[in-house]
């Protein structure tokens, strides 16, 4: 069996800092193989903002899969946004932009998806598709395939179709044709689980879409902070949904597990159990 914890939109500079312990603490008893976290570290890029999550993703357990969102590309700075969007990522978190992990179980890729000319939105394009379907293409069919993006490949009902990652059929297509079996990704700040065939119809291929709310940060839309714990075990997957409690009168808060939802690969299909 393999665990995955799966954070997203932790947004250093605009958080809450009672929740930074009992999140690492929450991570570490999740015991997790890889931690993936789906973009989103900073709220400005700021310099300052990206020490603060370098020294919080120091805390968390490792390997880590990392991929930037659209708020690690500076926003009020234009010279630096169109010129060099992703140099404070780079500098403080890591050069590796499709970052990837690998053992005889899973396999994470990593695709950023943040872009310069757009502020809120979300790309992937041809040459990224094409490396994450070499990387997954010549895996075992035992190995349960997992990409992770800040931009969703699909939404809960009610968003604009702009939250949509851009060319995400194009991507699909790809990604269809080497089986992959799980989306991560965040920017909605909302817990989600869905099935690709509901969107893209793709023949012979459905994979799941895992959301994740925001973590640490303030901007909750609605939601309590959460993560994401998937647990793998060939061919079932369970997703936990781990929720901020808020404290007690006198108590700490502490992060909470739900229950998990449990999927089976049935043929080329995610079944629920």
């Amino acid at each position: 069996m393999r665990t995955i914890v799966h954070l997203s939109d932790l947004h250093f500079g605009r958080i809450d800092y009672r929740l930074l312990g009992p999140l690492v603490g929450a991570v570490e008893r999740a015991a997790p193989d890889v931690v993936a976290v789906s973009g989103d570290l900073t709220q400005r890029a700021l310099p300052g903002e990206f020490r603060e999550a370098r020294a919080f993703l120091a805390r968390l357990p490792g390997p880590q899969v990392v991929v930037p969102g659209n708020h690690d590309v500076p926003l009020t700075n234009f010279a630096a946004r169109l010129l060099w969007p992703l140099e404070n990522w780079c500098r403080y978190i890591g050069d590796d932009l499709a970052p990837f992990y690998q053992d005889e179980e899973i396999a994470v890729a990593g695709v950023n998806t943040a872009r310069a000319l757009v502020w809120k939105g979300g790309r992937i394009n041809r040459g990224q598709a094409g490396r994450v379907f070499d990387r997954l293409c010549t895996l075992n069919p035992k190995v349960i395939r997992i990409v992770v993006s800040h931009h969703p490949f699909d939404l809960p009902a009610g968003h604009p179709e702009g939250d949509l990652v851009g060319r995400a059929r194009m991507a699909m297509d790809q990604f269809a044709r080497c089986r992959a079996d799980i989306f991560l990704a965040g920017h909605l700040h909302v817990g989600y689980i869905a099935h690709t065939a509901e969107r893209y119809r793709i023949h012979g291929h459905s994979a799941l879409v895992v959301q994740a709310g925001t973590a640490i940060s303030t901007r909750g839309r609605g939601e309590f902070n959460s993560f994401n714990v998937l647990r793998i075990a060939h061919p079932v997957v369970t997703v936990e949904r781990v929720v901020w409690q808020l404290p007690a009168a006198g108590e700490r808060g502490a992060f909470v597990a739900s229950a998990g939802e449990r999927f089976a690969r049935g043929g080329d299909a995610w079944v629920a159990l």
